[in-house]
């Protein structure tokens, strides 16, 4: 019976690290979120960017029947796609056969998909969804699902988040809460998620995850298939779990709970990151960056600048494209960085916080138009074409599995560090750098993919001359256009 015990539990064991592999291709190592992007686009995307870029993954937007909501103000807000109306494939983004046909040409190039699943509640209001599923919540009849009153937890709203129960089995802004302790309602969302699975996907995005009981969570999640070959995943490859669950501290529901089941989004990051590189703290505290900052282990974390919730909510200390330079730092140090698993995020342009993407007459969403020097228009923003940021992509998974080296700082606002023997990389945020740093990489000539790329063997921005000793003469202007410097490598002229 003791063996039977030990046994079981190194399987939990095994099946909890494996929920937080990311089940990337290779050294690759960043997952981008595609907001809104329609399923044939992504396709597109991982085979004429991602995939040479170097990014592992994509998180896309709920795949789900959702139901369909106009607003005077702006017509379609982003958040219909989180209140679902049945698990049916099929949104503002694509079919079904066009969704099956986003995963295979994205993994069929390296590059992971990681939908966003809504299974904390169903909608707050009555209407159609958008392949005519009905809605009622003031009944809470969703009969495409079917669900029905009694798979719901009761009608309260949230008061107090300092009571973990009024947080878990009460209505998140009115939307209709569900049982997930309920054995009938754990079957429709398993059988949902593992449909995903056997289309191949890599993991998923649990949204609301705080508002559901880990318990349950643990349940669901132990009863997901095994990730499907057929996509060139390894076998007995278990899928990523990365679950949304803000923690600030001071409530009564704690990242804690969730961290034994997977990754958790760490809802510290984004606030912390952002004061620093808006002056409000000093580069030199960052080099205890982690858990240092009261940020949860490495292996638990999912990171980021900024999502596409808190771009619109999350006031003052939040970064976002609509503040570039600063905003291109961050997400530069985020990338150089080894702490936590890096999502980046690729958003639309928007002048209300609850306008929806861009889209023609008839409300269909219309594709990015890509410019020359890769950026985009159509209405979208998509960072994670800025070579600030897709650079740094590749520069991460170049320095995977090195550990940070030769930290340097003025004492101030301005520091260095390298990526094992690969990489280096500075930041200044107050006055220019000047001078011999060892930067860690061979001697010989070395392109800066902040302020350029290598092309054909020639580089389109500055140089930095690597001496004997691994030593260069770093020279960065504070009033330079993005105040980093990278050099690694694979860009040495």
């Amino acid at each position: 019976m003791k063996l039977l015990y030990i046994s079981l539990f190194s399987l939990s064991i095994v099946l909890i690290h494996a929920q937080k592999d990311p089940n990337f291709v290779g050294n690759r190592s960043t997952i981008v979120h595609l907001f809104e992007w329609k399923w044939l686009d992504i396709a597109k995307e991982c085979e004429d960017f991602l995939a040479a870029k170097g990014y592992g993954g994509v998180q896309i937007s709920p795949p789900s029947e959702n139901l369909v909501i106009h607003l005077d103000s702006v017509g379609r807000p982003w958040y219909e796609r989180y209140q679902p109306t049945s698990y049916q494939i099929i949104s503002r983004s694509g079919n079904l056969d066009e969704f099956k046909e986003m995963t295979r040409r994205c993994n069929n190039v390296g590059v992971r998909i990681y939908p966003d699943i809504i299974i904390n509640h169903m909608t707050s209001g009555d209407g159609v969804g958008i392949d005519g599923s009905t809605a009622t919540a003031s009944t809470k009849s969703y009969p495409a699902v079917p669900y029905t009153w009694d798979n719901f937890h009761d009608t309260c709203s949230i008061t107090n988040y300092n009571d973990a129960t009024m947080v878990r089995n009460c209505e998140l802004v009115g939307l209709k809460d569900l049982n997930q302790g309920y054995e009938y309602v754990r079957g429709k969302i398993v059988d949902y998620l593992n449909n995903l699975i056997d289309m191949g996907v890599g993991g998923f995005r649990v949204d609301a995850a705080k508002h559901i009981w880990p318990s349950d969570l643990n349940v669901i999640y132990s009863r997901l298939n095994n990730l499907n070959t057929d996509f060139g995943f390894a076998e007995n490859s278990r899928p990523l779990i990365y679950q949304e669950v803000s923690d600030y501290g001071g409530e009564a529901v704690k990242r804690e709970e969730y961290t034994p089941m997977g990754r958790v989004t760490e809802f510290r990051y984004p606030s912390s990151i952002g004061n620093v590189f808006q002056g409000n703290d000093k580069l030199t505290y960052l080099v205890n960056w982690g858990p240092g900052w009261s940020f949860m282990p490495d292996e638990d974390a999912l990171v980021f600048v900024d999502n596409h919730d808190i771009q619109r909510t999350g006031g003052d200390q939040i970064l976002t494209h609509s503040n570039p330079k600063p905003y291109k730092m961050a997400n530069a140090f985020m990338l150089a960085h080894p702490y936590g698993q890096p999502r980046v995020m690729s958003s639309f342009g928007f002048t209300d916080q609850d306008q929806g993407p861009p889209h023609d007459d008839n409300d269909n969403i219309i594709s990015p138009q890509i410019n020359p020097d890769n950026t985009c228009t159509n209405g979208w923003i998509c960072e994670h074409r800025w070579r600030e940021i897709y650079n740094m992509v590749a520069f991460r998974a170049a320095v995977k599995g090195t550990d940070i080296k030769n930290w340097w700082s003025n004492g101030d606002q301005q520091i260095s560090f390298c990526r094992g023997d690969i990489g280096f990389v500075a930041f200044t945020d107050g006055g220019d750098i000047d001078q011999d740093l060892n930067v860690c990489v061979p001697p010989g000539t070395y392109c800066d993919i902040i302020s350029g790329d290598l092309v054909d063997g020639k580089c389109t921005g500055k140089v930095v001359e690597v001496r004997e000793g691994s030593v260069a003469r770093i020279q960065l202007g504070y009033n330079e256009f993005d105040g980093v410097i990278a050099i690694y490598t694979y860009a040495k002229l």
